[in-house]
């Protein structure tokens, strides 16, 4: 292990927590695809090895970045910002999955995309570099304020009209950035206001006019927030809300003592009952299959890892001396996080029903793609980071 971790430069903690998660995902994809298998055909080997595919892909991308010097994050921010831009706008013209049309089809391989998970890491760097580049004009807003928040106010656009979640997600993302780059707290406001004002003006252009369909999903939104898990009138439209509980419940620790006891609770791999029936057990109800197979003591540890994991990426951003890569890491960071924790809050039924996954574990092409690229990004701030922190010490033993 330690041989093979010696070309994985950077944090350990990190590689070691991804490669355990990204490795973990094989056994749970596998058990959790049951639904898929139902409804699009196929054989659970057929998506194993699709997604073994995708785990060598985002190691590869993950290994090959965090090689290079960051410097070229920043200088390559612009570039990938436009791109996610057309990304966006060419998913617009491809056919639509549920009703929503956020996948582009790669050609000739026959993958598909999703373009907001490259746009909202693009994002992410590109108003870091912003924010680091006006740092001095971030009080005015012709020269300061709008060059940075136009980055944010293009991408949520471009999203929400198929990806609410995400969407509102970023933009409170892109918020916090704006927070901690010093923005004026009366600017960040405006912002905020704007946003939501610009929100209820299309809502209310959607309910006029619904033939001009712009918010195509918009009956589904409002299905989500509005019902209401106990309501009886609701019970088929909250099916899997209710389904999801169920599958944390039967996760439970069982205390009387028998030959099924155990100290960690679950139905055992592959033993989940309501993941048949659980659409997207695989990645939007991730966490409640996980519950169910695996129990309440994994799920902890499963939360202390994505902890830990947040805490090892701030700290190498908050070590870094150039504050572009300070915005980068607590940015994925966040990301991160609140794609986690956003699982979890809907299975729970805390949150209405939304399209976020576990990140490294959920099945998904691009966004673990997306996010082993972002990881192997920080990793490349720590290398650099290391041999700063060794050139200062070579200096002060000379100097002394």
């Amino acid at each position: 292990m330690e041989k093979a971790l010696s070309y994985f430069k950077g944090d350990r903690v990190i590689w070691v927590i991804t490669i355990l998660m990204l490795a973990f995902s094989l056994v749970s994809v596998y058990s959790f695809i049951p639904v898929l298998v139902k409804v699009e055909g196929g054989t659970p080997i057929k998506y194993l090895f699709k997604h073994f595919i995708y785990i060598l892909i985002s190691l590869a991308v993950a290994f090959w970045v965090h090689r290079k010097n960051p410097k070229y994050v920043s200088q390559l921010s612009k570039f990938g910002f436009y791109l996610a831009i057309g990304l966006l706008i060419w998913a617009f013209f491809t056919e639509d999955v549920n009703n929503a049309k956020r996948w582009i089809r790669i050609p000739f391989v026959g993958l598909t995309f999703q373009a907001s998970d490259f746009a909202r890491l693009a994002m992410v760097i590109y108003v870091s570099r912003l924010l680091v580049k006006k740092k001095n004009e971030l009080g005015d807003w012709r020269s300061g304020f709008l060059p940075v928040v136009l980055p944010i106010v293009i991408i949520c656009a471009l999203i929400v009209k198929d990806n609410f979640s995400t969407a509102a997600i970023l933009f409170a993302i892109g918020l916090a950035l704006l927070f901690l780059g010093k923005v004026p707290f009366g600017k960040i406001a405006a912002l905020i206001g704007g946003g939501v004002s610009l929100l209820v003006l299309i809502v209310l252009i959607h309910l006029a006019a619904p033939s001009l369909n712009l918010l195509p999903r918009f009956d589904t939104w409002q299905n989500r927030i509005f019902n209401r898990v106990n309501d009886d009138v609701n019970v088929i439209e909250n099916a899997q809300v209710l389904n999801a509980q169920d599958a944390i419940y039967n996760g439970r620790i069982d205390w009387s003592i028998g030959d099924d006891f155990s100290l960690i609770g679950g139905q055992g791999v592959g033993d989940g009952k309501l993941k048949e029936y659980l659409p997207e057990a695989y990645a939007d109800f991730y966490y409640s299959s996980f519950v169910e197979e695996f129990g309440p003591i994994s799920a902890v540890i499963l939360v202390m890892l994505y902890l830990i994991l947040l805490y090892r990426i701030m700290r190498i951003g908050l070590r870094a001396k150039d504050i572009f890569y300070t915005y980068v890491c607590v940015g994925i960071s966040m990301l991160m996080l609140s794609q986690a924790c956003v699982n979890m809050l809907v299975c729970t039924g805390i949150f209405p029903v939304t399209g976020q996954n576990m990140p490294l574990l959920a099945m998904g092409g691009s966004a673990m793609m997306m996010t082993c690229l972002a990881l192997g990004i920080v990793q490349a701030i720590a290398i650099k980071q290391t041999k700063e922190e060794a050139d200062d010490k070579t200096e002060v033993f000379e100097t002394e």
